[in-house]
């Protein structure tokens, strides 16, 4: 049966007056492979009453057709909608179910228990108030269960309700569960957890879900349901000082403009002085605009549009603060990274990162350790591999207004983002701001670019030259440049084999060390063409992101890529040092086009086939384009 027969003919208004008022707990389900947390939720859904009768009618055929309790309603088949769910009995998605009692509405989140989808489960605890971690009475604390709780309190979550589910399946065990409690409670008390209520359960049999169990009349504890109706939710973020992060400029016609988004902390009314961040303008309040008109005060959690007294300049991703408080700005930060990425985190790296409402490019790097989530050791570390979790420094291009995570989750996260592939690869909680971040300044110069390259009568450019070892990249830029020099251009050569004699000598051929051997490389480029030269550089630089990063190191129409092409069969057969062979051999790790990748140009500007054309040929070509594009006639 479901709740609405209990209401049908009743008071329809009454009653759902009622559930507007009840207060709302976000929580999460977590833990290892197969502890049970899709049946519980669905038990949870079927003893709260929240089915309707072709829900009940279809878990039942499902139960005998693909369910695994021998033809027993199977209540995992509630939340486990996906077909590989079903196939598998495991969960994959993050399955969201909202339901009510007669205390409190309810949002709880299926996460998954596999190792390969805790990118899913970080997602649904990013929301979430409390968290149960579900533990097998069989296996006891696992990896995966340190995880979760790891990150679990990572994000934020005080209140961790330990199921000690499958107790019908160790006999209840009184010992079983004192044992498992005791260890849980030992790896939690070095998270500084402190809110951890244990309680013993059977989410299949109901054992302590909703109503107590008489197979357990050692545990004087509450229920699962009990405990969940009365747990204190919410925060103290109302009586804060005032932030909203701008989602939108509404500007529906010339007499209306808003700042739509959604409040983070604190109240606001009609009057109050505001800041702008990172500008630092202010203003006051006009008008503090709703679906349902003009409100006299907005609070927490509140979407609204917000009109100022004056035309101050506000975008998406500024943050409206109150004036007597406003959050810091920085462009530098301490931050804890969850690495939810299947290619490792490479730190000097440049990745999109998503703050809040604001968009915009930034470096992860100085990894300073990780943490063993077993031991919680904290460990020496060049990169972060899937699932992996650590502390490291983010630079941004410009700056951010926020606030330390534990302060506000909306202001002090972000979401991490590859600039090639869209998809989302980490996460990301800030700490604090970099103090050196303030004491760093551009210094204003009088002699410029502009007007050294006027002086030296030439454009400045960076030519860059990428490709497999053995193309020919070398051979084709120094005779490049000795044409240049000839027609009385000032040129530089950048040579990898040359510059790592000096510059990068401390680099190996990881991919971590690739990636800064190209960022040290491109901004000594960035200098030169400062400078006013043309700067030829000659490196594999193997990864499209440290290509872009370079490119973007200097003005759009200073950077021309060259990829300098053959075929790795060609670049074989021309391996005068060998490398290729000790590579074949196993002699040399991390060999470009053997053991590591090359990620060929997409849009370079100019290809040369250097199995067809000659270095003679290959040099006069390029000398030709730069004569095509003006990048030759002096400035």
């Amino acid at each position: 049966m479901t709740r609405f027969v209990e209401f049908q003919g009743g008071d329809v208004d009454a009653y759902l007056a009622e559930q507007e008022n009840k207060d709302l707990l976000r929580f999460i389900t977590c833990g290892s492979v197969d502890d049970g947390k899709s049946t519980l939720i669905g038990r949870l859904l079927y003893e709260s009453k929240m089915l309707f009768e072709d829900q009940l009618s279809a878990l039942e055929a499902d139960s005998k057709k693909l369910g695994t309790q021998g033809g027993n309603l199977d209540f995992a088949l509630l939340v486990d909608g996906l077909a590989a769910e079903r196939e598998q009995g495991i969960t994959i998605d993050v399955a969201y179910r909202a339901f009510a009692t007669s205390k409190r509405k309810f949002i709880v989140a299926d996460t998954p228990g596999h190792e390969q989808y805790t990118r899913n489960m970080a997602t649904g605890a990013s929301t979430a108030e409390l968290a149960i971690i579900l533990i097998d009475a069989r296996k006891g604390v696992l990896t995966q269960t340190r995880r979760h709780t790891f990150i679990a309190t990572l994000l934020g979550i005080k209140n961790l309700v330990v199921c000690i589910n499958k107790m019908d399946l160790v006999n209840y065990s009184r010992d079983t569960f004192a044992k498992i409690e005791e260890d849980y409670r030992a790896f939690a008390k070095e998270l500084g957890a402190q809110n951890i209520n244990c309680i013993p359960a059977s989410a299949l049999v109901g054992d302590n879900i909703i109503d107590r169990s008489s197979n357990m009349p050692w545990y004087q504890g509450p229920t699962l349901m009990g405990h969940l109706e009365t747990v204190p939710v919410g925060d103290d973020q109302s009586a804060k000082p005032f932030r909203m992060p701008v989602q939108w400029v509404n500007r529906p016609n010339q007499n209306f403009r808003g700042f739509a988004g959604t409040v983070a902390s604190g109240t606001l009314k009609p009057g109050d002085a505001i800041k702008v961040l990172p500008s630092g303008k202010t203003s006051k309040v006009a008008r503090i605009v709703s679906y349902d008109g003009d409100l006299s005060e907005a609070s927490t959690d509140q979407a609204i549009t917000i009109t100022l007294d004056d035309e101050v300049d506000v975008s998406r991703g500024d943050v409206l603060c109150a004036a007597q408080a406003p959050v810091e700005v920085s462009d530098q930060f301490e931050v804890e990274v969850l690495w939810m990425g299947d290619e490792a985190m490479l730190p000097g790296r440049r990745y999109i990162i998503k703050a809040g409402t604001k968009t915009l490019p930034g470096t992860l790097d100085k990894l300073k350790h990780k943490v063993n989530v077993n031991t919680l050791e904290k460990m020496a570390a060049e990169t972060l591999a899937l699932n992996e979790i650590g502390i490291c420094n983010l630079e941004l291009d410009s700056p951010l207004a926020f606030a330390p995570y534990k302060e506000n989750r909306a202001l002090g996260s972000f979401v991490i983002i590859d600039r090639f592939t869209n998809n989302t690869v980490g996460l990301g909680l800030i700490n604090f701001a970099l103090r050196r971040a303030a004491n760093i300044h551009w210094q204003a110069m009088d002699v410029n670019k502009s007007s050294r390259a006027k002086l030296i009568k030439q454009k400045p450019t960076v030519l860059w030259f990428t490709g497999l070892s053995g193309a020919g990249k070398s051979t084709i830029a120094n005779l490049v440049e000795k044409k240049l020099h000839a027609q009385g251009h000032l040129t530089y050569l950048l040579d990898g084999d040359n510059v790592r004699h000096g510059l990068n000598r401390d680099l190996g051929f990881t991919d971590q060390d690739r990636v800064e051997n190209i960022r040290r490389v491109a901004e000594v480029a960035k200098l030169m063409t400062d400078v006013g030269l043309i700067t030829l550089v000659s490196f594999i630089s193997p990864f499209r992101s440290e290509r872009l990063m370079a490119r973007e190191a200097v003005a759009k129409d200073e950077f021309v890529e060259i990829h300098i092409d053959t075929s790795l069969k060609e670049a074989e057969k021309r391996d005068v040092k060998g490398l290729y062979a000790k590579a074949r051999r196993g002699e040399l790790k991390n060999f470009t086009g053997i053991s590591s990748p090359y990620e060929a140009p997409e849009n370079a500007e100019l290809r040369i086939d250097t199995s067809v054309m000659s270095a003679e040929e290959s040099a006069t070509e390029i000398v030709k384009f730069l004569e095509r594009k003006g990048r030759l006639a002096a400035s």
